[in-house]
């Protein structure tokens, strides 16, 4: 099948293209490259039944050429990352809400399948852990630019809905629990790879807030892994699915996992989210999926662990040709 990757050229999409071309599959990626890098796919440049185009999704024409010509379609260009979300709210909204209308509208006149990539981000200040995909989303208010991306992403997730149940347009709605692995940027705020460069360059170790908050992270090639399955099962049409693993841990306990694993003497300082971020910041207390319904459809369970994770990408930080990503 031919495959196209919107936002291909960043962490996720990058892997996902080498995934996807190691089953036989064509891939196109269409990427602006404002949050991707080419040296993700660089690569895969010579690389049989791979093409990319540096172009914005929201360019219509452009995006409905690369439908047309694509079986299914892997959604993940959007802004990401909480520093970039806090400091550019309009360009987060208008990303994330007006190219996913852009590309919902070209499938929707081909009945191309479309996967369209959420974020646990949108269950918001709700203490349902773990979180279930029917479960009620509790954001903060609007005078919060924190909450822009969360609300930006619901939308997202109700109008790809919304081209199911009138159109029936085949769509799959995933929502990843902070994804992690080699590729990743530290530079929108991404907790891991940035603890990792500081404990490799002696910089103190950054906590932000009090560190007692908790997350689950999930290894990039598990992810990438559901993925390739979901796509092959008809039953995760219409649906709104975690993609995550269930392991829980505080970010301070992180911060100590990698000055432990990369045997580095930097100081772990606590910053408090105001000088972080903003005046007010409110951040999630606890961030869990609820796997059942992932695992009910494709049998779903992650493979690499937190500590298997943190090895990962310290090896890869180690062999990182300074100035990459």
């Amino acid at each position: 099948m031919q495959i196209l990757l919107t936002g291909g050229a960043g962490f996720v999409g990058s892997h996902l293209a080498d995934a996807l071309i190691a089953h036989g599959h064509g891939v196109i990626v269409l990427d602006n490259l404002s949050t991707g890098s080419m040296d993700n796919i660089i690569h895969l440049k010579s690389t049989p039944g791979f093409e990319y185009s540096i172009e914005d999704v929201e360019n219509e024409r452009v995006t409905a050429e690369l439908v047309d010509r694509a079986d299914v379609v892997f959604h993940l260009a959007a802004a990401v990352g909480v520093k970039l979300i806090v400091e550019e709210p309009v360009r987060t909204i208008e990303t994330n809400v007006h190219g996913t209308e852009v590309v919902l509208k070209c499938a929707a006149k081909k009945g191309k399948p479309v996967f369209v990539f959420s974020t646990s981000e949108v269950y918001g200040k709700s203490t349902a852990v773990p979180f279930r995909e029917d479960a009620d989303l509790v954001f903060g208010p609007t005078i919060k630019h924190r909450w822009a991306y969360a609300c930006s992403k619901a939308l997202d997730e109700f109008l790809a809905l919304a081209y199911w149940k009138k159109y029936r347009l085949p769509v799959v709605i995933v929502r990843l629990f902070n994804t992690v692995g080699p590729r990743q940027t530290g530079r929108y705020g991404m907790v891991i790879p940035s603890f990792v460069r500081q404990a490799l360059g002696g910089l103190p170790i950054t906590v932000f807030g009090d560190g007692t908050q908790t997350r689950s992270f999930t290894f990039v090639g598990d992810v990438v892994s559901a993925l390739i399955r979901l796509m092959g099962e008809p039953a995760a049409v219409g649906q709104v699915i975690n993609i995550g693993n269930a392991e829980e841990v505080s970010i301070l306990d992180v911060a100590k996992r990698v000055k432990t694993l990369t045997g580095s003497r930097s100081d772990i300082r606590l910053v408090p989210y105001d000088e972080a971020y903003e005046a007010g910041f409110e951040d999630m207390p606890r961030r869990v999926p609820d796997l059942g319904k992932i695992q009910q459809l494709i049998g779903y369970r992650p493979d690499v662990d937190l500590d298997g994770i943190l090895r990962r990408v310290i090896e890869h930080e180690r062999t990182r040709p300074a100035g990459l990503y």
